[in-house]
């Protein structure tokens, strides 16, 4: 059987979705962008090659072309490892379609994919910060979806500038999901897979299919994020496609400790596919919208997106628990995120939400 790239479907045939669960390099100890550069465009290779080969055997091999494909986390740099916010956004942040996604758009464009990713980003809105944000590039090698990454534990988010973000980029960029002839797409970053509401509301915008971009500790437990995967399929009706990274290399850390757990989950909840350790195209599955649709429209006990009733549970959203506008779009330091949300415990402790 010839690979064909080019081979289309539309939302009414099940196509094949892939987490590509790949090593990263980290950027961590290069000294200067120069050398982080050079890391970057290694890892870029890296994927090019892996994606191309796992495209054109599972197609081999099942006869499905991929049409879909989720990138772990920060694939193209690790993660900050002790640097300062500064310093991180010198040396491992990309310019906003850059080289690096034209690089990714030639990829996607040559194998006819939806690629779906993370890195940090850089803003000309936000000189001195970075975003962590997710992105969609289409077959034709645009992006066509940007998500940046709203809860995290020590780096910037939109809520922390929240005034001024909206400002720029309004309400709808927040929660943004994009329409395809495969379904409808969104992601989440990391662990945003355990909180709930952000998932919900990308269902409520029309989502269909979460891109879940991951670099977690790695179990055949059911740990917090694996058990999350399955909550957010099941409540949203949605499917989870979740990448996770393998390897992290060249940190003082142990590098197989993410390795495994990238997975695909169905709108029932029932893991479709799943990898263990390393390198891996495993986690590759079909996925059909069509019949997702039909289960949202038809009247029964397991229609839990017909059967919400938001209006009960309305107004225990209504009090900021964690604050918005925190950062004054001012760079702070890594140690401002942990005293903020020591005053948030302070707070929900003076509510008598926590003991």
């Amino acid at each position: 059987m010839s690979f064909d790239p080019g081979a289309c479907v539309n939302s009414s045939q099940p196509f094949n979705a892939l987490a590509l669960q790949i090593n990263t390099r980290s950027v961590n100890k290069c000294s200067d962008r120069s050398s982080a550069q050079d890391v970057i465009d290694a890892n870029l290779e890296h994927i090019e090659k892996l994606l191309t080969g796992s495209s054109r055997f599972i197609q081999v091999f099942g006869g499905d072309a991929v049409r879909l494909v989720v990138l772990p986390e920060y694939c193209l740099t690790s993660y900050p490892f002790g640097e300062s916010i500064e310093a991180w956004k010198e040396k491992a942040c990309l310019v906003q379609n850059g080289p690096e996604y034209e690089r990714l758009g030639k990829l996607a464009q040559t194998l006819n994919i939806y690629l779906s990713g993370n890195v940090y980003e850089l803003d000309e809105h936000f000189p001195d910060l970075y975003f962590q944000v997710s992105f969609i590039i289409g077959p034709n090698g645009d992006v066509i979806c940007r998500y940046r990454r709203l809860i995290s534990m020590f780096a910037p988010t939109p809520h922390d500038v929240l005034d001024a973000y909206l400002d720029h980029y309004g309400k709808e960029s927040l929660f943004p999901v994009v329409k395809t002839e495969l379904g409808n797409l969104a992601c989440v970053a990391s662990e945003e897979i355990l909180y709930p509401e952000l998932s919900r509301a990308l269902m409520l915008n029309g989502a269909e299919i979460i891109c879940h971009s991951s670099s977690e500790v790695a179990s055949n437990l059911l740990s917090p994020k694996n058990i999350a995967k399955r909550a957010r399929a099941i409540e949203n009706m949605a499917y989870v496609v979740s990448a996770n990274s393998a390897a992290l290399t060249e940190l003082d850390f142990p590098p197989d400790s993410t390795t495994g757990s990238s997975q695909i989950v169905d709108y029932r909840g029932s893991v479709l596919a799943e990898t263990i350790a390393g390198e891996s195209s495993n986690a590759n599955a079909l996925i059909d919208i069509q019949r997702l649709r039909e289960a949202r429209r038809k009247p029964a006990m397991t229609n839990l997106l017909a059967r919400q009733r938001y209006e009960v549970v309305r107004d225990c959203y209504t009090e900021t628990i964690y604050p918005a506008n925190n950062l004054d779009n001012k760079l702070p330091n890594r140690a401002h995120f942990m005293q903020t949300q020591t005053e948030v415990i302070e707070g929900l402790i003076k509510r008598g939400v926590i003991e």
